[in-house]
């Protein structure tokens, strides 16, 4: 099933704000009024997942510039990713909410969760200021993403958002060409 389009589920979790070093409480109202980028890994202290939120951490003074809040969730506690964040090297980098999922909820609720380990997948979903998902990423567990990716992502789907009517090609970087879906254009691109 495809979260395309479609609101995010309610929910309410605790987290860790890695930036001031607090628990906080976070529900998907959080999410609303600004462009969001809720990256799903399946746990902490583990391989790929440190590495892939490390990158996240490159990209998030850029994605901040573009007005993105970025949420990182696990079905660990928010006790643990303190724990992790005061202990790694690469996760004591991260400046982001990193939201706790014990009860498999969140997980649940953008179809990422593996109920078979209770773990969540490698998703990464880009959020719009409604709480609409416009962009998802699935990966398979051994599979590290990008964060660099979500960066041109992001701007499309805002230019989008702002000029109604005009949808961006393929490798469409900022200040590019832009097409308006006519019948004009059928069969001629």
């Amino acid at each position: 099933m495809s979260l395309i389009g479609k609101e995010i589920q309610p929910f309410n979790a605790s987290a860790y704000q890695a930036a001031s070093g607090e628990f906080i409480e976070v529900t998907e109202q959080n999410m609303k009024g600004q462009w969001s980028v809720v990256c799903f890994y399946p746990a902490d202290f583990t391989f790929v997942c440190p590495t892939e939120l490390e990158d996240l951490q490159s990209q998030y003074a850029t994605l901040k510039e573009l007005g993105v809040e970025v949420y990182s969730v696990s079905t660990d506690t928010h006790f643990t990713h303190k724990a992790w964040h005061d202990h790694s090297d690469a996760i004591g980098k991260i400046e982001y909410t990193m939201i706790g999922d014990p009860s498999q909820r969140i997980s649940r609720g953008f179809d990422v969760l593996n109920e078979e380990e209770g773990l969540a997948q490698r998703g990464t979903f880009i959020v719009d200021p409604e709480g609409i998902v416009q962009a998802a990423e699935i990966n398979a567990d051994g599979i590290g993403r990008d964060a660099s990716t979500l960066v041109g992502k992001i701007k499309a789907a805002q230019y989008v958002r702002n000029n109604p009517g005009e949808v961006c090609p393929a490798k469409w970087e900022e200040g590019g060409d832009t097409l308006k879906p006519s019948l004009d254009l059928v069969g001629k691109i």
